[in-house]
């Protein structure tokens, strides 16, 4: 399994255009972005499509793994290095027969220990628990306490912690049991965004000090 720790980096929606979304990813990159999630609600699949492939060369150049969020087919299509499943996707065992082995595949368990415990028995690589803080991006979402990740910890997955995640409220969730912080407006909606990767990935303890 590769080493899962960092900054993990979720793409804003459909209605950022795809030349500032590829910067603004290239510039998170250059900030020290670990993992990049596209993540694209819109129906359309030409489009989609596309910013998968454009999404995958940047992440190829940088050498940081590229998942696709939902989209099990379109992981696939694109070659991209695995999936993100939420409540009303495909069972991890499903994704890894499609995907292959050495996909990357994660799941969201929002506040729920019982359903991490099945993901990380169906061969999930790691879990994702949140809403921690209030976020923009799912501002009704299901709210999850720090003390979870501690809980989750004896499941032997890397945990990713999200929702309204800041460089000010990150440490503590380190702290707490999270190997990666997942942030969408904290770097998308920063002036910016290489700064605010940076500001990110300087929570996380450095190689030498692990």
């Amino acid at each position: 399994m590769m080493d899962l720790a960092g900054l993990y980096l979720i793409t804003p929606g459909a209605e950022t255009p795809r030349a500032t979304l590829l910067a603004q990813v290239a510039a998170a990159l250059a900030g020290g972005a670990r993992l990049v999630q596209y993540r694209d609600k819109s129906g359309a699949a030409g489009e989609r499509l596309a910013r998968g492939v454009a999404l995958l060369d940047r992440c190829r150049r940088a050498g940081v793994p590229l998942i696709v969020n939902d989209d099990v087919e379109l992981a696939a299509t694109i070659g991209a290095d695995g999936v993100h499943l939420g409540r009303d996707d495909p069972d991890p065992r499903a994704a890894r027969a499609r995907l292959g082995r050495t996909a990357l595949i994660g799941v969201s368990c929002y506040a729920d220990l019982a359903r991490a415990r099945a993901a990380a028995q169906a061969g999930a690589d790691y879990l994702a628990f949140g809403s921690f803080y209030p976020s923009p991006t799912k501002p009704h979402a299901v709210r999850a306490a720090p003390a979870l990740l501690g809980e989750a910890r004896a499941l032997g997955r890397p945990l990713v912690a999200i929702g309204g995640v800041t460089p000010d409220n990150g440490a503590s969730l380190i702290a707490a049991g999270a190997d990666m912080l997942a942030v969408v407006t904290g770097v998308f909606a920063a002036p910016d965004v290489t700064a605010a990767a940076r500001a990110y990935t300087r929570l996380f303890p450095t190689e030498e000090s692990r």
